[in-house]
């Protein structure tokens, strides 16, 4: 401990392990303080009976399927739970991911599949494939068109509208549109996008045209909220042209990072050339995943979850959290110089701006001087075509008690007291655009 120990090189020598160890706790130290980190949907707190079973698991590698055949049927089981929850017609067609990425991967993967073969089937070329999504989505959309070379077709956003909607989903699309991505709750705004709505407009549009345009939805942040604080509203497999979904479970599947899931609403949905059979690490094993070894640790926390919790505790749980967002944004919109651009009544995500008569600091100077109190709260520029409008955002996740957003709140008072004060000076520059 009195010499400073390489940085980018192996030393020399080892490390007595109490040393090693308090050598990176104390480099930890420098790390914000999770809890207090508004920013990221990914969970932050979990009981420690899970914590307890993810440390048992560490070990246990999940694509050994013949070797741990336990943890290979809970993986089953989740995808069975996640399946019923989307109201999935032949359940248990899905797989575990390495988060939401790995799952928008597969899931774009099949959308282009089958349409690939349906053209090919046509007697039609497949070579210049399309999707059509939003300027809001998550950069894992950009990723996917651009390692699979399929043209994204962006409908950008403007001031006061931060969805995609039917008319413009429609506009855009042609016979070689493999597929329409919705979001069940936007990382920009937390807003639902109207699903159904543009569900109904495809619908009438593959009827008028003879095309067969599915729907995949991004539930990466609503998939574990809707089913439980809006059990009515359709968005996921009661709509005929959703195909699959996708969500996270390391955000309000409340597992720590990083598990997601990919369900398929038949198995005609996913096609067979996309699963591979290995054997030899014992017995036939199919697998459909870009990952392949990765601890089982992550699926084991989300079976406890679902068991621990049942319909009745996420309920409980999720409306908690919704109550909370929804205090707290009216108690920020009542501060002064915010309004809000979302309330968190869909999930609990709401984002605010400041009133346009505020000129003499920006949402960046809040955000800047909140982390002085120790508050992680993002500022960024709304995506293309309204990026003139720049907001903050709150995540309310699982942990994050009432006596905490009095707290956030005060903090937020004292912050708009000191920016007030300091308006003579000119108002921060725009930071880069904010991306998942």
């Amino acid at each position: 401990m009195q010499r400073p120990v390489p940085k980018n090189r192996l030393p020399e020598h080892e490390t007595a392990p109490d040393t090693a160890y308090q050598l990176i706790h104390d480099e930890l130290m420098l790390d914000g303080n999770a809890r207090l980190n508004m920013a990221t949907f990914v969970t932050t707190w979990m009981e420690p009976q899970a914590e307890r079973l993810m440390a048992e698991a560490f070990d246990k590698n999940l694509i050994d399927k013949d070797e741990y055949p336990q943890t290979a049927a809970i993986e089953e089981r989740c995808v069975n739970i996640v399946s019923d929850l989307f109201h999935a017609p032949e359940p248990g067609i899905g797989a575990s991911a390495i988060g939401s990425s790995e799952a928008v991967m597969l899931a774009g993967m099949a959308l282009k599949w089958r349409w690939r073969d349906r053209r090919c089937a046509q007697g039609k070329p497949a070579d210049r494939p399309n999707l059509i999504l939003g300027a809001n989505v998550q950069v894992v959309w950009e990723k996917f068109c651009r390692y699979w070379e399929v043209e994204p077709r962006y409908i950008p956003m403007q001031p006061g509208r931060y969805v995609i909607t039917p008319e413009e989903v429609v506009a855009r699309t042609d016979e070689n549109t493999i597929g329409v991505v919705a979001i069940l709750g936007t990382t920009f705004t937390g807003e639902y996008e109207p699903i159904e709505a543009i569900h109904e407009a495809l619908m009438a549009q593959n009827t008028a045209t003879g095309w067969e345009i599915p729907m995949h939805v991004d539930a990466a942040s609503g998939g574990f909220v809707a089913p439980f604080l809006q059990p009515t509203l359709k968005w996921d497999f009661r709509l005929p042209l959703v195909k699959s979904i996708n969500v996270s479970g390391h955000k309000y599947g409340l597992v720590y990072p990083g598990v997601g899931w990919v369900v398929w609403r038949t198995s005609a949905d996913l096609p067979e050339d996309l699963v591979f059979r290995v054997n030899y690490l014992g017995g036939d094993m199919p697998t459909f995943t870009l990952n392949f070894s990765r601890p089982g640790n992550q699926v084991v926390a989300q079976y406890y979850n679902f068991l621990r919790l049942g319909r009745a505790g996420y309920t409980q749980i999720m409306q908690a959290l919704r109550d909370t967002a929804t205090g707290l944004a009216r108690e920020i919109a009542a501060v002064g110089p915010f309004e809000l651009i979302s309330d968190g009544s869909s999930i609990p995500v709401f984002a605010f701006r400041l009133k346009d008569h505020i000129q003499g600091y920006s949402v960046f100077d809040v955000s800047s001087k909140l982390r002085e109190f120790g508050w992680q709260v993002p500022a960024y520029t709304m995506p293309e075509h309204a990026e003139d409008v720049a907001v903050l955002r709150v995540v309310v996740r699982e942990g994050f008690s009432q006596d905490m957003a009095e707290m956030l709140l005060s903090a937020m008072r004292k912050t708009v007291d000191y920016c007030a004060a300091q308006e003579q000076r000119p108002p921060s520059p725009p930071q880069p655009q904010f991306a998942h």
